[in-house]
């Protein structure tokens, strides 16, 4: 039976430790530590195994070391090409290599949904494969990739940004505020031209308060169009304001315009 002396003991030499740690950090990595009103106070031990992973991640970091992700995972021989597999068999193949990789806390996720199995496992083994890694290892540490960094699909990142990211927010309730994909000016929404990011803010959130309540039916028919560093993104939708017992519904065309970066480089126009 463990002695309930000793354990406030090794507690309170924890809670020593971590503010050693703690300083350690903030002297040698700018670290800042602080506590949340409300919050409970951490146990010590959870604290110091906490303390001790970011000062080795610190450590591993800073000695920049890499290696290819093929040797990371001990150079696996018994992978075929891609075009020696059959394409009944491609989804085993895929989920077999999938798995492989987590062994060795590697994980590839994909964001569009025109990328087949087939393609991921062709990425994998023809460019994955030879990618330069950070040469990191800690408990519970994954490595990330996103096939779409090494191959964006514009017609889906312009599409979804289009609609997620500057449609939604418009036409729902909520507060407009985040207008990441808009320039800051000469902006135009119908016939108000030219506006800057606030202006903007402003007319949009003037539509919102003017209902009890937004709910946006549908956006579909998405036309896409792009030619060099331009593209479109046009579709339709229909919306359900609610005003006291009454509602109103309409429907029309919206669109966005994207340049340069692939960022919206005008305000989307509605028609």
């Amino acid at each position: 039976m463990s002695n309930p002396n000793e354990n406030v003991g090794k507690n309170e030499d924890l809670k020593l430790e971590n503010d050693f740690l703690k300083m350690k950090l903030m002297l040698e990595q700018g670290a800042q530590f602080g506590s949340m009103e409300g919050t409970e106070e951490c146990p010590a031990d959870v604290e110091n195994q906490f303390l001790r992973n970011i000062i080795e991640f610190e450590r591993q970091f800073a000695e920049h070391k890499t290696i290819r992700v093929f040797d990371k995972i001990g150079r696996p021989a018994h992978f075929k090409p891609v075009d020696e597999i059959p394409d009944a068999g491609i989804d085993k193949v895929w989920e077999e290599l999938d798995e492989y990789l987590s062994r060795y806390s590697i994980d590839l996720a994909v964001l569009s949904p025109n990328v087949s199995k087939k393609e991921l496992y062709r990425f994998t083994i023809e460019e994955l494969f030879e990618y330069e890694m950070d040469d990191m290892d800690m408990p519970g540490m994954m490595h990330c990739f996103t096939y779409d960094e090494f191959h964006p699909d514009q017609e889906y990142e312009n599409t979804n940004a289009a609609v997620e990211d500057c449609i939604k927010p418009m036409l729902e309730k909520e507060l407009f505020q985040w207008m990441h994909h808009f320039r800051k000016e000469g902006l135009r929404l119908n016939d108000h031209f030219p506006l800057t990011e606030g202006e903007f803010k402003i007319l949009v959130n003037l539509f919102h308060d003017a209902y009890d309540d937004l709910e946006l039916q549908e956006i579909s028919d998405y036309y896409y169009s792009i030619h060099d560093r331009n593209c479109k993104v046009k579709g339709s939708y229909s919306v359900v304001g609610k005003l006291s017992n009454s509602l109103c519904c309409s429907s029309s065309t919206i669109q966005f315009p994207f340049s340069k970066n692939w960022a919206s480089d005008n305000l989307p126009t509605t028609e």
